[in-house]
């Protein structure tokens, strides 16, 4: 439905129908880092994945990202539904990529979910979802990496 009011979503819905249902990992380490912005994770990921001779990959993947701006802009649930496609594009993009070397990640799922529930509960801590809430659950038709950092 979004696709006549912005039309960037047709393209991200189209590269999501072309990634495969079931991603599996390769043999391949694949680490993500976290973080808030501005906190030194793109140094970071820069420099291990130097000196592990790996894949660097950021979410949003490098194929949607150049319509990230648009996406920013509009309503939480439509700007939610682009973050969440990048994840699954992107688990694609590491499924791929860890079958040739180590997979350095800046930003994934975790970014997303924290971004979710930050503009569900309007910063009041006491409006957190309870602990066992489902949304603090990974999804299970998502890629997990072996480590967060």
């Amino acid at each position: 439905q979004c696709a006549a009011r912005i039309p960037e979503a047709g393209a991200v819905l189209d590269l999501l129908e072309k990634c495969p249902e079931h991603q599996e990992k390769g043999g391949f380490p694949v680490v993500v880092f976290e973080g808030l912005d501005a906190t030194g994770k793109t140094t970071v990921t820069q420099s291990v994945k130097d000196t592990l001779n790996g894949v660097l990959l950021r979410s949003p993947p490098a194929c949607i990202s150049q319509w990230r701006t648009i996406f920013d802009d509009e309503p939480a649930p439509i700007k939610r539904a682009f973050y969440a496609a990048g994840n699954y594009i992107l688990a694609s993009e590491i499924a791929k990529a860890s079958t040739q070397a180590p997979v350095i990640i800046d930003r994934y799922w975790h970014s997303t979910a924290a971004y979710t529930i930050a503009t569900e509960i309007n910063g009041k801590v006491q409006d957190l979802p309870p602990v066992h809430d489902e949304v603090y659950q990974w999804p299970e038709d998502l890629l997990k990496p072996d480590l967060v950092l």
